[in-house]
């Protein structure tokens, strides 16, 4: 009796086209050698209560980072993805911890107040002892946050030595992260684009990520949107994305585009991430609301898995250069825009009652036809549209959300997706009623293979799947079932998988 219901159980499996396969994968095992990586700047808020800037930057400190106290252990979060992601110590590592003096700013030396680990080294050893301590952690490496301007209290006229020295260290302490910010020279495009330069003789394995300047995309190994509110984000980095992808000519690739803290944009756009949400969920220490991440709308600090799931995508497909393919960018703007309360922000007038409002193309596609979104009777809400196909092959498309009123939401729409060829990787991000992909070049498949970008279990979908000719409908159902199948209990996360054409 016992097998026959084990015959049953095998067949109504069958019958429903859904059989699961553990220990084959469509994620490759060998981290992502993409620009990627973990910001400590909003932990440093959190753990002063953003009480100020001044204070903020007194959390930046060794025991912080590597200690095992409460709220420390910086360097153990997002553990999954450490091989994957550079660990960037943000602003203040080489500021005295005492007075934060500014006169240090730029010295690129860790300061051994912040580091007593390192106290009495040169220079070029408190880097690398750092470096190792990072990768002893299992980080890809360390990144660091740096002061667009030689130190005031040890400015020379020689420009050229004093940055060569220190992109020196970095190359013996296998540092190969710089992420360069506010300084003196901050704006000039002519110093951004002369260091950038500079660091490929010096110390040709590390990436310089430029920002502020968009004319330097021509030459930064990435360019970051730069700070937006994260109530608001997501039509603000899609705008900023789109207008830095229609600043240069199609030709070789030039700038990868880190779109900070938004993973499915990434994904969907080509685009690397600079990761600031952090482990630490809820309200600060003291019991206030955490603004940077306030607990309405996407609530981003419950949604840790939608980060695996970019980091995993970036295994298979690598962002690329801005000017790399041929861009279309809707004319049709999507308006967006968030009744803000207390304590949702960090932007000081963006008080209770404030229209927090922003608008962005309504689609974005790179090197692909402009998909075709059509939404239901009835609906009038259209989500934002993002496809780019990858120059491996790997195609995304990525189905995002808006923001209205009060309220994150997520539309769904029949979005159709023309391709050339069905025999690359397909990533499928957020929520749809219905994503067709029509194919002009069919190759052979016995089967279409999907699996939670999360996960590590592959599903036969093959009889879920619509197909007329070379017309394949996925109905948004399995797209939720499939790309949540490994979700992390209370994330919020939207779906997100890979798919495949297989033969």
């Amino acid at each position: 009796m016992k097998s026959w219901y084990l015959v049953i159980i095998f067949c109504l499996v069958t019958i429903a086209g859904f059989s699961q396969k553990p220990g084959y994968s469509l994620i490759p095992s060998n981290p992502s050698t993409a620009p990627d990586y973990f910001c400590t700047w909003n932990i440093q808020g959190y753990t002063s209560d953003y009480t100020s800037s001044v204070n903020m930057r007194k959390e930046m400190k060794e025991s912080n980072i590597f200690g095992a106290g409460k709220y420390q252990g910086w360097s153990k979060m997002f553990s999954r993805l450490h091989k994957d992601l550079y660990l960037v110590l943000d602003d203040a590592w080489d500021t005295p911890l005492e007075n934060g003096d500014k006169n240090y700013y730029g010295s690129l030396i860790p300061d051994e107040t912040r580091f007593p680990s390192i106290k009495d080294l040169l220079p070029e050893l408190r880097l690398s002892s750092l470096s190792l301590k990072t990768k002893q952690s299992g980080w890809k490496g360390l990144g660091l946050w740096i002061c667009a301007q030689q130190a005031p209290n040890n400015i020379t006229e020689d420009s050229v030595a004093y940055w060569t020295e220190r992109l020196t260290w970095m190359h013996k302490a296998g540092i190969n992260y710089w992420k360069v910010d506010w300084g003196k020279n901050s704006k000039s495009a002519a110093w951004r684009t002369w260091l950038t330069q500079l660091a490929k003789q010096v110390a040709p394995g590390i990436i310089i990520e430029q920002a502020m300047t968009p004319s330097v995309l021509a030459t930064a190994d990435v360019y970051r949107t730069y700070d937006v509110e994260n109530i608001i984000a997501v039509p603000h980095t899609i705008d900023r994305i789109a207008k830095l992808l229609s600043y240069l000519p199609k030709g070789e690739a030039v700038s990868i585009i880190n779109c900070e803290d938004e993973p499915y944009i990434a994904a969907g756009t080509g685009s690397s991430i600079g990761i600031m949400r952090h482990e630490f969920n809820g309200n600060l220490p003291k019991g206030k609301q955490d603004h940077a991440f306030p607990p309405v709308g996407r609530d981003l600090k419950s949604r840790l898995d939608e980060v695996v799931r970019c980091i995993m995508w970036h295994r298979i497909a690598l962002p690329f250069g801005i000017n790399k393919t041929e861009i279309y960018i809707d004319t049709v703007q999507l308006h967006d825009y968030w009744l803000m309360q207390n304590d949702e922000t960090w932007v000081k007038d963006h008080v209770a009652g404030f229209k927090n409002a922003w608008q962005a193309p309504a689609i974005i596609s790179r090197g692909l036809v402009k998909p075709t979104v059509t939404l239901q009777n009835g609906d009038t809400l259209k989500p934002y549209i993002l496809t780019s196909q990858y120059p491996n092959g790997a195609i995304a498309i990525a189905s995002i959300g808006r923001t209205i009123g009060r309220a994150y939401l997520t539309p769904r729409a029949d979005v159709v997706l023309k391709v050339t060829k069905n025999d690359q990787p397909f990533g499928i991000f957020g929520y749809y009623n219905s994503l067709t992909i029509e194919v002009d070049q069919l190759t052979a498949f016995n089967k279409i293979l999907a699996q939670d970008l999360a996960g590590n279990i592959l599903t036969d979908i093959t009889e879920q799947i619509i197909r007329k000719g070379n017309s394949f409908t996925i109905p948004g159902s399995l797209i939720d079932r499939i790309g949540l199948a490994a979700a992390s209990k209370d994330d919020k996360s939207e779906p997100g998988l890979v798919l495949i054409f297989k033969k």
